[in-house]
C-alpha cells in the first residue's frame, strides 16, 4: 500500500497571520473569511454627552488549513494563543498592558485586541499533511484614541500590502 501526500504546498505568503506580537502562526489558504460588525444603539433619552464606549463589536471567522509537517506544531501554538488571548499575551506583556490580545493580518484586515471565541480543528484521509482550522475572534479593543488610531494605521498597511503585492 502506498502512501500518499497532500496537494496543498506552501505559498510564499501564508493567506492569513495571527500572532501574539511575538510568535506568528501563518494560515495557509484561508477559504473563507467573514467580518460580522454588530452597531450598538444609544439608549432612549439619552442626553447628548457621550462617554468613550464601543459602538460597536466586531467578530472574524477564518477557515484555513494548517500545512505539512508542522501542522501539529502550529495547532500546540494556536491553541496556546487562543488561550493567552484570554489571559494576556506577549504583547500586553511588552507593552506594559496598553496592548492586548491577539494581532490578525489578512487581505480584508489588520486587527489588534483580538481574542479567540472559538477554535476547530479537523483531519481528513482524504487529505494527507492538512489540518483544517475554524477560528472566531472577537475585537475586544480598550476604549481610547490610541485604538481608532491602530485602526486607522492598519487601513494605510494593508493599502501598502496590496500596492506591494500588484
Amino acid at each position: 500500500m502506498a502512501f500518499t501526500t497532500s496537494f496543498m504546498k506552501y505559498a510564499n505568503v501564508p493567506s492569513a497571520v495571527i500572532s501574539d506580537g511575538v510568535l506568528p502562526i501563518p494560515l495557509w489558504a484561508v477559504t473563507a473569511i467573514s467580518l460580522l460588525q454588530t452597531y450598538h444603539l444609544p439608549p432612549i433619552g439619552s442626553t447628548s454627552h457621550k462617554a468613550v464606549v464601543a459602538t460597536h463589536d466586531d467578530t472574524i471567522t477564518l477557515a484555513g488549513v494548517l500545512v505539512g509537517v508542522e501542522r501539529y506544531a502550529w495547532k500546540l501554538a494556536l491553541e496556546t494563543m487562543a488561550e493567552a488571548s484570554k489571559r494576556g499575551t506577549a504583547l500586553a506583556a511588552y507593552s506594559g498592558g496598553r496592548f492586548g490580545g491577539l494581532v490578525l493580518v489578512t487581505s480584508m484586515t489588520i486587527r489588534t485586541d483580538m481574542q479567540v471565541q472559538s477554535l476547530t480543528v479537523s483531519a481528513s484521509a482524504a487529505r494527507r499533511d492538512v489540518l483544517d482550522v475554524s477560528v472566531t475572534m472577537a475585537h475586544v479593543p480598550k476604549p481610547s484614541l490610541l485604538g481608532k488610531l491602530l485602526d486607522v494605521t492598519s487601513m494605510g498597511v494593508g493599502a501598502l500590502a496590496d500596492g506591494l503585492g500588484s
